[in-house]
C-alpha cells in the first residue's frame, strides 16, 4: 500500500482528501504545519507528499528547502496543492523539483486523486 503525507492546515480540505485517498487504497497521514511534517518525514518517508504552501510555523517553501537539503528526503515525490495561483509561485515550486502543482480552485479532489494515482503507479 502506497503511503501519502498530506501537509495542510484546513480541516475541510484534510477531510476531503483523506477520505478520497483512503477510498482509493492509499495509506494517509496528516501534518498540520511544516514543522510537524518534517518530524514525520524524518521518522518515515512516504511515497508521496501533498503540500500546501501557506502553513503556520514553517511554510511550504521553507519545508521544501529543508526536504531538498536532506540526504534521505531529497528525492521525495512532492505535489503542491495550494491556493497560490501566481505564475511566479508555480515556477518557484518547479525549481524544487515538484512533480505537479494543483491550484485548489482549478481541480476537484477527484481530479487530484486521479493524477496522484498516475504518479504512484
Amino acid at each position: 500500500m502506497k503511503s501519502i503525507l498530506i501537509v495542510e492546515d484546513d480541516p475541510f480540505v484534510i477531510d476531503i482528501y483523506q477520505k478520497k485517498l483512503k477510498a482509493t487504497g492509499f495509506s494517509v497521514d496528516i501534518a498540520l504545519n511544516g514543522e510537524e511534517a518534517f518530524k514525520k518525514l524524518e521518522e518515515k518517508k512516504p511515497d508521496l507528499l501533498i503540500l500546501d504552501l501557506v502553513l503556520p510555523s514553517l511554510d511550504g517553501w521553507e519545508l521544501l528547502g529543508k526536504i531538498r537539503k536532506d540526504e534521505k528526503l531529497k528525492d521525495l515525490k512532492i505535489v503542491i496543492l495550494s491556493n497560490l495561483a501566481q505564475k511566479v509561485d508555480v515556477e518557484k515550486s518547479l525549481e524544487f523539483g515538484i512533480i505537479k502543482y494543483f491550484i485548489k480552485a482549478h481541480f476537484t479532489p477527484s481530479q487530484v486523486v486521479k493524477e496522484i494515482e498516475k504518479i504512484l503507479k
